[in-house]
């Protein structure tokens, strides 16, 4: 129980600093909200060329990015990972606090990149969908994933479990991913049986 304590600890202080110091029992810094500016629409790199294989269909674009973020202890392959994320996209991990009071951190795929791999050096991190809904019409789609997150490929039980909310775009030409937006459960908030299928 210390060592999943600790893992997701670990897990969520390199997406969210805040987190670290709230959860160490001291007064978290305020978190830069995300500004409306033309400047914040573009990320600080320009995205590499997507595989088209990473990005022809929802699954494969699903698969990538689960794929793209997992492995031992050591580099991602953040051009990659860019590749797959429409300019101004944004990753958004949700929290509650000691109280119980729901927050939510809006980052760019490149402040993900940046914070990630300082955890990635450290620890292992294998995440795989576990059953995807998926909704589409015309240009537009949302994936509703269920998660499992491991340290080790072939670790028997998970150390997190959530749901990534995925809102996905379609251009004519290949699928690009607008957003991502998650929660991990926890001891009070259970994943439901019917996500699990």
């Amino acid at each position: 129980m210390k060592k999943l304590l600790v893992s997701l600890f670990m897990l969520a202080s390199f997406v969210m600093p805040e987190f670290a110091s709230a959860a160490l029992g001291q007064k978290p810094a305020t978190v830069p909200q995300a500004s409306p500016s033309p400047s914040a629409t573009a990320m600080s790199s320009a995205p590499a060329s997507a595989r088209p294989g990473d990005v022809d269909s929802i699954e494969h674009i699903l698969a990538a990015v689960y794929d793209v973020i997992s492995g031992p202890a050591g580099k991602r392959d953040w051009d990659r990972f860019r590749s797959l994320f429409y300019s101004g996209a944004r990753l958004i991990p949700t929290r509650r606090d000691d109280k119980g009071v729901a927050s939510a951190h809006v980052i760019t795929p490149d402040e993900y990149a940046q914070r990630g791999q300082a955890f990635f050096d450290r620890e292992g991190f294998f995440e795989r969908s576990v059953a995807n809904r998926i909704e589409t019409w015309d240009t537009i789609a949302h994936v509703w994933s269920t998660y499992e997150s491991r340290h080790a490929k072939d670790d028997a039980r998970p150390f997190a479990r959530g749901i990534n909310s995925f809102q996905l775009f379609n251009d004519g030409s290949r699928w690009w991913i607008l957003s991502i937006y998650w929660e991990a459960e926890d001891s009070t908030h259970p994943l439901p049986e019917k996500y699990l299928k």
